[in-house]
């Protein structure tokens, strides 16, 4: 292989990362906890869209169970946006000549 053509594979991988990066970013996922007493989406730039709390958890007045629910629904919400960024990439690199064992 020349290196312009590896010139050119870097070129068009940098450009469908970025698509890919765009494409990502107007995703939303949710994640929930306690059942989906709490939710919480985000877009797949991880940023948080949005955060839902049952309004039966404010009358428990427990601060420490919403705390660990609003935690375990972004943990779960970030799973998720992981899961579809490594699907994505995985897609992306599919058509690429990688040597074996090589992975990002």
């Amino acid at each position: 292989m020349n290196i312009g053509k590896m010139m050119q594979q870097a070129r068009k991988m940098q450009e469908n990362m970025q698509k890919m990066q765009e494409e990502l970013a107007n995703v939303e996922v949710t994640g929930e906890a306690g059942g989906g007493m709490v939710q919480v989406t985000m877009s797949g730039d991880r940023s948080v869209r949005r955060v839902t709390i049952e309004p039966s958890l404010w009358q428990e007045n427990d601060k420490e169970l919403i705390e660990d629910l609003m935690a375990a629904a972004t943990n779960a919400a970030l799973q998720q946006v992981e899961e579809m960024s490594k699907a994505k990439q995985q897609d992306m690199m599919s058509g690429l000549p990688l040597p074996p064992g090589f992975s990002l």
